[in-house]
């Protein structure tokens, strides 16, 4: 699924292109899915051409699961037929993973999940490697009481396990009022959104948190500061001067093989399940696309390739 011009959604097609190429530290990947998540739709819409370069025709996706198609001569570790997931973010913009093949740079894949099936492989590596990196930069550790903005999301619900996995003794996650049962099935406290959200949490949590996770940045950023002792907890994926100028740090997620894997053996340690809401098949791309634009998607959207 390609475009050949920035715009709405319906700029996708399906076509034709030929096998893309793949250097000497690069891993040529038969996609098997490939999760849909936001950053998608602003490529397509141009968002991030100031950011690095895009060229047309432009496959977008950064998620993908899959089988080990080829190997450049310099690849140590992968092999023809491995099964893999990655975090698949070269330095441009153009062969991305909505596609049968992908190039990946082999710092960018790590071993599929055993237990993960291949839609919920395919909606792991963005998602999490989000939230483990921006827990990990919090220190989040034993004892911590852990803040989640959009726990019901694709982030989220991942982010809510790992605070978990890593030993929070408490996690609190926003969302809506339909929301919160399947955050409370996750491990957390749910608590809704919106006006008034600064005072619902003190209800439950008197003496504030201990880390804060913004995915969506605005007031949320400003009700966090409030109930963080130390400010250098906060974290933002969303808002890099505001979380500044509260006193926290900008999360924008790195490709990893040593952090994929370990989100990989959580997953097969049953510590962590990646949700899928709904899948599509490639050739609905779009309507996928449109979907996790709502925002109102509980846990994970993803392409069968």
């Amino acid at each position: 699924m390609a475009i050949d011009a920035y715009g709405p959604a319906d700029q996708l097609t399906l076509r034709d292109l030929p096998t893309p190429p793949w250097g000497p530290d690069t891993v040529l990947v038969r996609v098997r899915a490939a999760g849909v998540n936001p950053v998608d739709g602003k490529i397509r819409e141009g968002h991030l051409a100031g950011l690095m370069p895009n060229h047309f025709p432009l496959v977008p996706g950064w998620d993908a699961a899959g089988v080990v198609e080829a190997v450049g001569p310099a690849v140590a570790g992968f092999a023809v037929g491995d099964e893999v997931i990655g975090y698949v973010r070269r330095d441009d913009v153009q062969h991305g993973t909505y596609a049968e093949l992908v190039p990946a740079p082999e710092r960018c894949l790590a071993d599929k999940p055993v237990q993960s099936s291949w839609a919920e492989a395919g909606g792991l590596p963005l998602a999490g490697l989000t939230a483990y990196q921006a827990l990990q930069l919090a220190r989040t550790g034993a004892g911590d009481t852990v803040l989640v903005h959009g726990a019901s999301g694709g982030v989220g619900h991942l982010a809510v396990q790992l605070a978990r996995a890593l030993g929070a003794h408490r996690v609190i996650g926003t969302a809506s009022e339909a929301n919160h049962d399947f955050v409370r099935s996750l491990g957390a406290e749910p608590v809704s959104y919106g006006a008034g959200l600064l005072d619902r949490v003190r209800a439950v949590a008197p003496d504030g948190v201990d880390v804060a996770l913004d995915l969506f940045g605005g007031d949320a950023l400003d009700v966090s500061a409030e109930l963080l002792a130390r400010p250098a907890r906060l974290i933002s994926t969303a808002d890099p001067e505001h979380v500044t100028r509260l006193g926290g740090s900008y999360v924008f997620v790195k490709p990893s093989t040593d952090d994929l894997s370990v989100l990989a053996g959580l997953v097969d340690a049953g510590r962590l399940t990646v949700y899928v809401a709904r899948t599509f098949p490639l050739a609905e791309a779009a309507e996928a696309q449109r979907l996790v634009a709502a925002g109102h998607v509980r846990g994970k959207v993803v392409l069968e390739v």
